[in-house]
């Protein structure tokens, strides 16, 4: 318990220090800047990897199986990690086109990603909670569990590129409009504003709504994925919520070149239908986590290199 507090802790110490850092003053996030947070936080991930291996190994924290050792605790954790980092990329995409939908200025991006992400932190523990506890007290729904991202796959290897998700068509845009009084033009930074007695919501909280229910579609398919890793509570949540943290500076550093990472859906594809295949053979068969993260680091760098080549081949040169 001691060791779950702490880390609820240091999470509460990054958001204030993001909160104070970012949010301060409402401004457009550079490329610059951008990066160096990004390197921060997947720097800050990777290493935590080494705090996942002592904890377990001085016994403060006890892992699932008997059988598995620090050091495959900490692996664990990392193919986890990577995962959950990996499957963000789509979820940029999709932010992306609500931001683009909405209008909504890049200086104000940050504020809706960051509540964003903190109600994403909550949802996100309640559904690898009782996704753990499903896996654990009813191994069956590894199958459902399996063909689920097996499924998830091949619709994203055939999913039409040019056709783009639509905010305004959603359901839950609809819903909130129903709802409430809601606002077209943006009041500085607000989510809400008052007027004429009424409360009216503005885009900006229409685009923190989609967002959150984004965070939740997608995780749909992310914690499944690493519960293909491992059903150790501690360690998928830890590797699910860094990934978080840092998706906002990943958002700025990477919403522009989207269109650089032609192949990448293919290598989510490639880990999608390889946890699945995991899960579906998980009361069989045990595929080992260094085979896993092997997979999984070869895929990755096996779509970014593609892309690379695909887009210097079709890269016209400048007159």
């Amino acid at each position: 318990m001691l060791v779950w507090i702490s880390f609820l802790i240091l999470v509460a110490v990054f958001l204030a220090i993001d909160l104070g850092i970012f949010n301060r003053e409402a401004h457009e996030i550079t490329y610059k800047e951008a990066t160096k947070w990004t390197i921060g936080w997947a720097t800050l991930g990777l290493l935590f990897s080494g705090v996942i291996y002592l904890i377990y190994q001085e016994g403060l924290m006890q892992a699932p199986k008997a059988a598995t050792t620090p050091i495959q605790s900490a692996i664990e954790y990392l193919t986890g990690y990577i995962i959950e980092l990996t499957l963000s990329i789509d979820n940029i995409f999709v932010i992306a086109m609500i931001f683009k939908s909405f209008k909504i200025p890049k200086k104000y991006q940050h504020r809706v990603l960051f509540w964003g992400i903190v109600g994403a932190l909550v949802f996100r523990g309640l559904m690898i909670g009782f996704g753990v506890v499903l896996i654990e007290k009813f191994t069956w729904t590894t199958y459902i569990f399996g063909a689920f991202l097996v499924y998830t796959a091949i619709k994203m290897a055939f999913s039409d590129d040019e056709h783009e998700f639509d905010p305004k068509k959603s359901f839950i845009y609809k819903t909130v409009r129903k709802l409430m009084p809601v606002t077209g033009r943006l009041d500085d930074q607000k989510f809400f504003i008052r007027r004429n007695g009424l409360v009216i919501a503005t885009p900006l909280f229409l685009a923190l709504i989609l967002v959150e229910f984004t965070d939740i579609l997608f995780a749909l398919d992310s914690i499944p994925a690493i519960l293909g890793i491992t059903t150790d509570p501690f360690i998928v949540f830890t590797s699910n919520i860094f990934a978080i943290l840092g998706l906002r500076s990943m958002y700025f550093f990477v919403a522009n070149m989207l269109d650089s990472f032609h192949y990448l859906k293919y290598s989510l594809t490639v880990i999608l239908t390889y946890v699945g295949i995991k899960l579906i053979l998980a009361n069989h068969f045990h595929l080992s986590i260094g085979l896993s993260l092997g997979i999984i680091i070869l895929s990755v760098l096996a779509g970014i290199f593609l892309s690379l080549k695909y887009k210097k081949e079709h890269e016209r040169p400048t007159t």
